[in-house]
């Protein structure tokens, strides 16, 4: 048994069960036991591989849509340019070496990272050198422009799970059964944050809330409505939440999510509707992320990097393409949504 599911087993013990989100957020965050604040999760010696790892073009792409968008609202100087949750700084390094050529980009941009863990932190430094000024959160970030990504940031951030009951729901918790950590149901209470769930859903359905995620969304799109900018939230989910999406992953790997607290990843799937009706700007179609890079011209870059390939980097490079656009691989599965001012176009490769 870890030391961390001890200690919450205590805690459920001295206080009686936690919601999920509590959960998440002590196996994600604890200061001294927590997967992200005590390890560099990604790679093959990681436990997963997102989509900057997998191939360059992922980040120029995005690159060149942040630019596009700066262009067409007037190229603003200063601007901020930032990621939320930049893993090892790869797909930041991908969007600065992509928008070297454009016309005063980088001599406008002030580069802002939002990431909660030491580890990453000196990874990211690493990879983009002095350059950066880090944050715990979107609250410090200055008051100018913002051009954003956020790519597999909000699927980590803590859900709550309500169960639908005849009148109301039920919030699913974590509690205690025989010496192990188990889900366990609250009383059948009135959620009305809730009610129009009512209509789409019957008894025993599962639905989740990130109130996280919507608050940041808020942030994100209260800075873009009263300064300019744009947003890519990228990651796995569709436009409403429907099921149960909690998830755990060890060694690229599926796992019961209470069985490795602190030594797997945690994620859910990402409720794109409740992110953008929390936003106060315009916001896009939801896109596949497959379509998003398609129409941002990823085919042709993937034939001019292939013409100077051969054998397995050539294969390999094949496979990468495949990887982030088919509709069997992360092509469906994850999906963009952008944010930007009222009465302005949405960023390349996203539409209205």
């Amino acid at each position: 048994m870890s030391t961390l599911t001890q200690h919450l087993l205590a805690r459920i013990e001295a206080h009686g069960p936690m919601t999920v989100a509590d959960y998440m957020g002590e196996a994600l965050l604890h200061p001294t036991m927590g997967y992200y604040t005590t390890r560099d999760p990604l790679g093959a010696a990681g436990d997963f591989t997102t989509a900057p790892e997998i191939s360059q073009m992922f980040g120029e792409l995005i690159g060149l849509s942040l630019a596009q968008a700066w262009l067409d609202q007037g190229a603003p100087a200063p601007f901020t340019l930032a990621e939320l949750g930049p893993g090892r700084g790869t797909l930041m390094a991908d969007i600065l070496r992509a928008t070297r050529a454009v016309p005063g980009f980088h001599a406008a941009a002030q580069l802002h990272l939002v990431e909660a863990s030491p580890t990453l932190r000196v990874k990211q430094r690493d990879t983009l050198g002095d350059q950066v000024t880090w944050h715990d959160s979107l609250d410090t970030l200055p008051d100018q422009p913002l051009y954003l990504i956020a790519n597999e940031f909000f699927d980590a951030l803590p859900i709550r799970q309500y169960q639908r009951g005849s009148e109301g729901w039920h919030e699913r918790l974590i509690a205690m059964r025989d010496g192990a950590l188990a889900f366990a149901l609250g009383p059948e209470l009135p959620q009305p944050h809730l009610t129009h769930r009512l209509a789409d859903t019957e008894p025993d359905n599962i639905v989740e809330t990130c109130p996280q995620a919507t608050a940041i969304a808020d942030q994100i799109g209260t800075r873009i409505r009263d300064a300019g900018g744009t947003a890519l939230l990228i990651d796995y989910g569709d436009w409403r939440s429907q099921g149960d999406t909690l998830q755990a992953l060890q060694d690229h790997a599926f796992i019961d999510p209470l069985t490795a607290p602190g030594a797997s990843d945690l994620t859910a799937h990402v409720d794109f509707e409740a992110l953008a009706q929390a936003a106060p700007c315009a916001h896009s179609r939801l896109t596949p992320q497959g379509v998003f890079l398609e129409r941002l011209g990823i085919t042709a870059r993937a034939q001019t990097l292939a013409a100077n390939l051969s054998g397995a980097a050539l294969a390999s490079h094949i496979a990468a393409h495949r990887r982030l656009t088919h509709p069997e691989e992360m092509g469906n599965l994850f999906k963009v949504l952008a944010l930007f001012p009222e009465g302005g176009t949405p960023p390349a490769g996203c539409t209205t």
